[in-house]
């Protein structure tokens, strides 16, 4: 290519940007002119757009949560429980109906399965009253009963004293591990450990406090206390109370035979039959996460199919408002018409007014739906997040809409007769 034909294409790229930049100038000016109309009509791309972003980000700030959430596991951990670790809908009769885990049945998986690096038992007892000597732990506080493989499998690391024994749980000791958070209320001038607490009217030596792990959904994961399981059991009683089995595998590449050998273990333990489906649980981080995604995914997909529908009649909208901008605006268009504008000068306009009210429609539609999200997620103690990729998503819909239904207004405004324009009263 020599220097003559670059110099060329060189014109006529700033020409077309010229053509485009003057096209969007008087698209401004036209929108402009006529604010209340153009106000109505993004109306219909912006509650459009709101809808679909609404949903999203408290959507993507709920899988954010539930992802923070569920770091408490540690690495290659899967539980084994009564219930799933998530569920929906009304298939709660199904577990109800289940025979509970045992402390039994928990020890055959601690004492036969040989491919786990660990195996802890826990389960969660209603704790009345927690108090140390001058202060008493806020209501619902949480009690759990386990055993020692339950703090590595949930990623519990002991910041003073000692975690639980076997000793301890063998002989239904009555000691305590608590959560930093419980033990800076109970004690907040000096350290917990080795003081004694009351639990239910109970009193119990404080052998270790745990490092802090930070907030959950629902309140704080650090203000807790654990007991021996063995101890929970003995004081709480055993009927009703199903436990949970966490196993940590030794590596990634066992996690799948280690799930495998759990589960023929309590196949056999709770004599379920060949060829009948498990009657427990086995769930881990990931499951639990593709679950949330699998309900989302058809929450997303219908309200992106609703707002589709109101994009759809907001685009009809808009096509009827640039349909009447051409015929008011005749005589305009056979003026430049006849001084020389081309038919795509006057098409690129059309179809520039109708993308930048789509586009203006959609971008305070996302706005607000990111604020909407993030509300309603302060409400449910949820992270503040921006969905980046729906705010894209959200504003190039926005652009195929006004292309779409501003390209037929543009044609017919580009193919007007001049003279029969100029003409036009």
């Amino acid at each position: 290519m020599n220097a003559g034909e670059n110099h060329s294409m060189l014109r006529l790229a700033n020409v077309a940007l010229a053509e485009i930049k003057e096209s969007f100038l008087m698209a401004t000016g036209a929108l402009a002119a006529h604010k209340l109309r153009s106000a109505l009509t993004l109306l219909g791309v912006l509650v459009g757009v709101f809808s679909i972003i609404v949903v999203m980000t408290t959507m993507e700030a709920m899988q954010t949560r539930i992802q923070n959430d569920l770091n408490q596991l540690g690495g290659q951990t899967f539980v084994v429980s009564k219930w799933p670790g998530i569920f929906f809908g009304g298939t709660g009769v199904k577990y109800w109906m289940r025979k509970d885990l045992t402390m039994a049945q928990g020890r055959k998986v601690m004492e036969r399965a040989a491919l786990p690096l660990s195996v802890g038992l826990e389960t969660d007892f209603s704790a009345g009253t927690i108090r140390s000597a001058n202060t008493e732990a806020s209501p619902g506080t949480d009690l759990t009963g386990d055993t020692p493989g339950s703090f590595s499998a949930q990623n519990w690391t002991v910041a003073e004293g000692r975690a639980l024994s076997d000793a301890d749980v063998d002989g239904a000791h009555d000691v305590c591990v608590l959560g930093s958070a419980l033990a800076t209320n109970l004690f907040p001038y000096g350290s917990a450990l080795d003081e004694t607490v009351r639990i239910d009217n109970v009193n119990y030596t404080v052998i270790g406090v745990l490092e802090p792990k930070g907030s959950m959904a629902g309140g704080d994961q650090d203000s807790f206390a654990v007991i021996p399981l063995t101890t929970g059991l003995s004081r709480y009683g055993r009927r009703d109370q199903s436990i949970n089995i966490l196993v940590q595998s030794r590596s990634a590449e066992d996690y799948d035979d280690t799930v495998e050998q759990v589960r023929d273990i309590l196949r056999v333990a709770r004599k379920v039959p060949p060829g009948k489906d498990d009657d427990f649980e086995i769930f881990s981080n990931d499951s639990m996460l593709a679950q949330f995604n699998s309900f989302t995914f058809a929450v997303r997909l219908g309200v992106t199919l609703v707002s589709s529908i109101a994009l759809l009649a907001a685009g009809v909208g808009i096509m009827n408002i640039m349909l009447v901008s051409v015929t008011e605006r005749t005589r305009e268009i056979g003026i430049r018409r006849a001084i020389g504008a081309k038919k795509r000068s006057v098409m690129v306009q059309f179809i520039i007014e109708a993308i930048m009210l789509c586009e203006l429609g959609g971008a305070i539609g996302v706005v607000l739906g990111v604020i909407g999200g993030n509300v309603a997620g302060h409400y449910m103690e949820l992270p503040v997040v921006i969905p980046y990729d729906w705010v894209v998503i959200g504003l190039v819909i926005c652009s195929v809409v006004g292309i779409i239904f501003g390209t037929y207004p543009a044609y017919k405004a580009a193919n007007l007769d001049p003279i029969e324009s100029l003409r036009y009263e």
